[in-house]
């Protein structure tokens, strides 16, 4: 992958709309800074929501504590974040939110990077590592560490947010951080002094899924203005297998990045999951997909890292009404 730009342009949180849901046809969005919710962007711009009757407006918010004051105030339906970051403290069983659908998975795009000195997750021990809690490198970490009999109870946990990944990434005294594209490339390009290098990685764990996450009240009394959203989203992973070009091209001045550095992100760092695989992943209120056995995976870590205050009930937490109807199943 090419060298990544230092600065992305993040819109505010401010620019949104405030107050109770809005009409049939519109939904309101905030997501992370992460490529892997392009086809939203690429739907909106393409018409393909139009084309639903559906308008869509997608702004980038880092600080979940944000998206889960502005889903409680009602001024946003749609949230897309981990698994892990959905079930993460405050959420309760009563927090706004469940779980539609999905949009992609993590094969790279999340891990830890390390100074060049640190050859293994045991050299970790006793040492400073950064991570923002509740994102997805610190379930990887967790795991990685228990294989090794450790925990992170072992290091030096220093809380960053993640956008701060390259100035700390400068900080010698910082062994690792824990990140996710693109700012994982952005610090082991532009720090050399640090001789850095990819320490774990998404690619070899399946657990790291983003997720469609929306207002149960919203859903409840537009439902077909969120099977709506999901075709849009489906119709733009469909562009990106038939013509990956143009979809770069358009995804690209989302992120503030090139084409190439788009590109390179996409070939080594996420898939998207499209109608046939999200349909797998969220099933049907007959049956079950195989997420529901990713969330309790992933529920357990973030009880025992305290990164939750208690399990939640799976069944609860995900809805298959929608991708039952998308997907003409019963």
């Amino acid at each position: 992958m090419g060298r990544l730009r230092h600065t992305l342009v993040v819109a505010s949180l401010g620019l949104l709309a405030a107050g109770p849901a809005l009409a049939a046809d519109t939904l309101r969005v905030l997501a992370p800074t992460w490529p892997g919710y392009a086809p939203v962007f690429v739907a909106i711009d393409k018409g393909y929501f139009k084309e639903l009757g559906l308008d869509v407006d997608m702004r980038f918010e880092d600080d979940r504590s944000n998206v889960l004051a502005a889903m409680t105030r009602g001024d946003i339906e749609v949230d897309m974040r981990t698994v892990g970051e959905h079930q993460g403290r405050p959420r309760d069983a009563n927090t706004p939110g469940v779980i539609i659908g999905t949009i992609d998975k993590s094969v790279g795009g999340d891990g830890v990077i390390a100074d060049g000195s640190i050859a293994s997750i045991k050299d970790l021990k006793g040492k400073t590592v950064a991570v923002e809690p509740n994102i997805p490198a610190r379930l990887l970490l967790q795991l990685a560490l228990k294989k090794e009999g450790m925990t992170l109870d072992d290091l030096n946990i220093k809380n960053i947010m993640t956008p701060d990944t390259v100035a700390v990434f400068a900080d010698s005294s910082i062994a690792a951080i824990g990140t996710y594209e693109p700012f994982m490339s952005q610090a082991v390009s532009s720090q050399t002094q640090r001789n850095g290098k990819m320490l774990l990685s998404s690619k070899d764990s399946d657990i790291i899924i983003d997720v469609i996450d929306v207002r149960q009240d919203d859903l409840k009394t537009n439902p077909t203005k969120y099977q709506k959203f999901m075709k849009g989203i489906f119709k733009a992973v469909e562009l990106y297998k038939s013509d990956p070009a143009e979809f770069i091209k358009t995804t690209a001045p989302h992120y503030n990045l090139s084409d190439a550095e788009v590109k390179g992100i996409f070939d080594t760092s996420l898939t998207f999951t499209g109608a046939e695989e999200t349909a797998k992943l969220i099933g049907t209120p007959d049956k079950p997909g195989t997420l529901y056995a990713i969330f309790d995976t992933v529920m357990d870590l973030n009880v025992e890292n305290k990164a939750a205050d208690a399990k939640l009930d799976v069944k609860s937490q995900i809805d298959s009404s929608v991708m039952a109807a998308v997907s003409g199943a019963k």
